[in-house]
């Protein structure tokens, strides 16, 4: 028997597959200092969600509510928040360490909330956080100047499709990588030209093509491994840029072309950003949001399912393919 308020969430007591969620009446959180208590409308599904339902974390409290990215209105607000009132519309990218977004009702801090257009839906501002976030970390990794060469793999995936439309501005010219049969949809989105990765000799291509046109830096989705075998294609001074997995080791001996290394982890930013640094991130979202409203950003959603449907839809997200977001209402 529950005391006080409740809501839904979907929690699990032990790793597995989406199907390990189980719908269930708990304690609806409170706020604390310098938190929020967001009314959640829409959800954002991020692999991450999967793969850390299969792996769990020593930091969990059994049962535990997964999901990192969420959007809806503010309900309440603990001590210490002063630039939010209630009602605000929101997104966020949550601490996966955290309960989370799979719930009627999350708890964040205050300075991962994004401020929304009234305009914008919340389906649409769901697919901001992780993806969108993620893209824009990676783009301001990289110091080029216009019509610097950039090669991105998993190009047609809903972080790569984010980070397309956020460097057109720039003016770099990038290089897909991704299946042909994605090939309209990146080019649609700012690619230059686009690679089918299942040919079987793209590198050595891509090996032969730099002789005349160098890669000033790669923006590599796929794994460390995967990225480190592009490492030669980069030219001197360049750039590679790893957004799943990271280069243990560098992939070229010392003194060769000197190229740098960058890393992209959005999640260790609770732990490690400071104020400032998350204050660049909402700044971020929130420019996102509103080139979404003005037509200018496509949020790619490519379902939007219902709360009830969540643990399917996330399976569906597992097995893929997923060229955008997957979205849940509620």
């Amino acid at each position: 028997m529950l005391n006080g308020p409740v809501m839904r969430a979907w929690r699990h007591d032990a790793t597995g597959d989406p199907a390990a969620l189980r719908l269930e009446e708990c304690p609806k959180p409170a706020p604390g200092p310098g938190e929020v208590l967001v009314r959640n409308r829409a959800i954002g599904l991020n692999p991450v969600d999967w793969k850390f339902i299969e792996w769990g974390h020593p930091a969990w409290d059994w049962p535990h509510i997964p999901g990192v990215d969420g959007a809806g209105e503010v309900e309440a607000f603990g001590p210490g928040v002063v630039h939010l009132t209630p009602g605000a519309r929101v997104a966020y990218h949550n601490d996966l360490l955290r309960p989370g977004s799979f719930a009627e009702y999350t708890v964040i801090p205050a300075r991962v909330a994004i401020p929304l257009p009234d305009a914008l839906p919340f389906a649409a501002a769901a697919t901001i956080p992780c993806p969108g976030l993620t893209a824009w970390q990676a783009i301001e990794k990289l110091p080029l100047a216009p019509g610097a060469q950039v090669m991105l793999t998993g190009a047609s995936g809903a972080v790569g499709g984010a980070l397309l439309q956020l460097a057109r501005p720039r003016g770099w010219v990038i290089h897909a990588v991704a299946s042909k049969a994605q090939a309209g949809r990146v080019l649609r989105l700012g690619a230059a030209t686009v690679t089918d990765y299942r040919e079987p000799d793209w590198r050595e291509d891509w090996a032969a093509r730099i002789k005349d046109q160098p890669l000033d830096a790669v923006i590599d989705m796929v794994s460390g491994t995967h990225a480190a075998s592009l490492a030669p294609l980069i030219a001197a001074n360049g750039h590679l840029v790893c957004i799943q997995d990271r280069q243990e080791a560098a992939p070229l001996p010392a003194f060769t072309t000197t190229i740098s290394l960058h890393e992209v982890g959005l999640n260790a930013l609770h732990h490690y950003g400071t104020d400032r640094q998350w204050g660049a991130l909402v700044a971020a979202g929130a420019g996102i949001a509103r080139a979404i409203t003005e037509g200018r950003f496509d949020p790619q959603i490519i379902e939007i399912a219902g709360f009830e449907d969540l643990p399917a839809a996330l399976s569906r997200l597992k097995t893929g393919p997923n060229p955008g977001n997957r979205v849940v209402t509620l």
